[in-house]
């Protein structure tokens, strides 16, 4: 359970069992304000892993996709860890601190990828583990106007660059911001420490409230994530290679070896991948997962769904290349429902187009 929970309780929140907001009584509104405004959300359940040491550079360098090996001090960058099949085991966004890399997992892995990174740290490695979670809160500003907000915080930080980050003084505290994947808008994560989180949370509240910001819970969060085609969930599991779930950007084919990197380089090489992911639009709500068919023949599964207040329907699947086309239709089984491809979700490899015939 968060140490936040009774203050977001008192707020008017309704907490999931983690202690994380699922709203504040007013979806519609919440929903309303990402778009328009902007909204401020507690990720604290998103895990915070500090590698320290001469070699935590070259350490996750050596575990994941992405290139980390020079990473300047205050840039930051996304990776995927990867098992001997390519498969997805988790995916982080690094952030380089004057202290060591950051890494920011997703919601719920935390402790998982602290001891997945344990176990690789072989003898004669300069590098040690820290779970940072229980000792720091973490915020999250998303919307039209949460530049305005993070600028008012801080005017350096109109010059910082996407995955970047900046030291900055947040109601008197210590506050780590960077600049993330935007999902609606701009897309700010803080860290400070856990016992100055509700200080660090109001005064982001009063700051914001002129320009409309409101608070938010993660069932917003989960409609912006499908609605903006970001992976998560089912998506970022070992039922998938990151070159399927649109995660090119967070892959370099010029860097060394990591496990995984040989089925990963050959897809690339040969412009050949299994599956894609993509937008669909369901003419009803589907729960997921659930199986997709094309002509009788299943051809991949519905990962993510849902409906958001204004009765708008979003989701995600991951189907073979060759139903991947705009305007393709998808059943399901029983004809419950019809799903039709909308556009690829994520960030997909240069190729993918060529590779995608119209069926």
């Amino acid at each position: 359970m968060s140490d936040l929970a009774p203050y977001h309780r008192d707020m008017g929140a309704r907490l999931a069992p983690d202690g994380i907001p699922l709203d504040y009584g007013d979806l519609s509104a919440e929903y309303e304000a990402a778009d328009r405004a902007a909204i401020l959300l507690d990720r604290s359940h998103e895990g915070r892993i500090l590698v320290s040491g001469d070699d935590r550079l070259s350490l996750i360098n050596r575990m994941s996709t992405n290139d980390l090996s020079a990473l300047p001090v205050n840039d930051g960058r996304a990776t995927v860890f990867t098992d001997a099949n390519a498969r997805i085991l988790f995916r982080a966004d690094c952030t380089h601190r004057p202290e060591g890399l950051l890494l920011i997992s997703e919601p719920g892995q935390g402790p998982s990828l602290a001891n997945f990174l344990r176990r690789n740290i072989f003898f004669g490695d300069k590098a040690a583990v820290s779970d940072q979670s229980k000792a720091t809160a973490q915020f999250a500003l998303h919307g039209a106007r949460a530049d305005q907000i993070a600028f008012a915080l801080d005017g350096r930080l109109r010059d910082l660059p996407a995955m970047g980050s900046r030291d900055c003084v947040v109601a008197g505290f210590s506050t780590i911001l960077s600049r993330r994947k935007p999902l609606s808008g701009g897309h700010w994560s803080l860290i400070c420490a856990a016992d100055d989180a509700a200080a660090v949370h109001k005064q982001l509240l009063e700051l914001g409230q002129p320009l409309g910001l409101r608070l938010a819970g993660s069932l917003v969060f989960n409609i912006l994530r499908i609605r903006g085609g970001r992976p998560g969930g089912r998506e970022l599991s070992s039922d998938y290679i990151p070159l399927e779930v649109g995660l090119w950007d967070e892959i370099s084919f010029s860097k060394g070896c990591y496990t995984g990197q040989e089925i990963i380089a050959r897809m690339e090489s040969r412009e050949r991948v299994a599956k894609a992911m993509v937008k669909v639009n369901l003419s009803r709500l589907v729960s997921a997962p659930a199986p997709l068919y094309y002509g009788g023949r299943a051809v991949g599964a519905l990962t993510s769904s849902v409906e958001a207040p204004d009765g708008d329907v979003f989701a995600l699947a991951v189907v073979k290349v060759s139903c991947c086309q705009p305007g393709t239709i998808l059943d399901f089984e029983g004809g419950q429902a019809q799903a039709r491809v909308a556009d690829f979700a994520g960030v997909q490899p240069p190729f993918i187009q060529r590779v995608a015939p119209r069926t």
